[in-house]
């Protein structure tokens, strides 16, 4: 049976997520939705593709752009695309391990126009670094988001909660003890995530591709960058507006389950936008 999609056939792009690379010194092998990691590449967009799509962004009404991988600051042009989304007036928010930060990134970090999110997954070093698939990544991680703080950077930190014990809330509530607002989130069942089954629109908030929408580093796009497996249309073969108008386009939103909930839901997914603290009221609809 055909399930028809009620929701708006054009819904304003208001936040648009561009996964400009693969690579990521963290390989997180229980966790990863884009399969990043250090022997990945930057993908088939060039730099050009992506300020062209910032660009395109702009004019079809977008307030703001995320950076993301991977690791977004591992692409030797995550600087001029942050400086040229910030010239034609987006808000910017780079999602960031903070496994390493160098100078000229604390600059960008430090403009009150840019928004940081990271993810913690622990208050103990070894769990921390056993998710992450890094020995002493949760010391250069700290430590970053410790020095985000001494500088006034507006940081958000998401910890994963992968269950079994994980000390997800007393990660919380040490990030808290740092004024660092931080959300407790559920590890989606997609990417490295899923154990190798196929990815469900259920792992979804039910809102992707409501007036947002991710772009790949292979051009594709997606209603969000968890719900890669619903990509469609290719970006360097046609405009995003075409895409974004496309019956593939309208196929991949009617896939997504929508959220009958009127609970208030950021359009990042995660870290959940959540003002009280606690763990949002985006976690997976399933």
């Amino acid at each position: 049976m055909t399930v028809l999609d009620e929701r708006p056939s054009a819904t304003p792009l208001d936040f648009l997520s561009l996964e400009i690379t693969s690579r990521c010194q963290l390989t997180c092998p229980s966790q990863c939705y884009a399969n990043a990691g250090p022997t990945r590449d930057h993908g088939a967009m060039t730099a050009e593709d992506w300020h062209r799509l910032i660009d395109e962004a702009v004019a079809l009404g977008t307030s703001t752009v995320q950076f993301i991988g991977g690791e977004p600051t591992l692409h030797p042009q995550f600087a001029a695309l942050v400086e040229h989304a910030l010239r034609v007036g987006l808000n910017v928010r780079v999602h960031s391990n903070l496994y390493k930060v160098r100078a000229e990134h604390w600059k960008i970090f430090e403009d009150p126009r840019v928004r940081v999110a990271t993810t913690y997954h622990s208050d103990v070093a070894a769990e921390h670094d056993a998710i992450t698939g890094r020995e002493g990544s949760h010391a250069a991680t700290r430590a970053s988001i410790t020095e985000a703080v001494r500088r006034g950077v507006n940081l958000r930190v998401a910890i994963i909660d992968h269950g079994n014990g994980q000390r997800a809330e007393e990660a919380r509530a040490e990030m808290m003890s740092l004024g660092v607002t931080a959300s407790v989130d559920t590890v989606r069942a997609v990417g490295r995530a899923a154990g190798g089954l196929l990815p469900s629109p259920s792992s979804l908030c039910g809102r992707c591709a409501d007036g947002k929408a991710a772009i790949l580093p292979d051009g594709r796009v997606a209603p969000c960058e968890i719900g890669r497996f619903l990509a469609a249309g290719d970006v360097r073969e046609m405009s995003l507006a075409s895409v974004l108008a496309s019956p593939e386009w309208q196929q991949a939103r009617a896939s997504v389950p929508a959220r009958t909930s009127a609970d208030p839901c950021g359009p990042d997914c995660a870290p959940s936008d959540d003002s009280s603290g606690g763990g949002g009221s985006c976690g997976p609809m399933g």
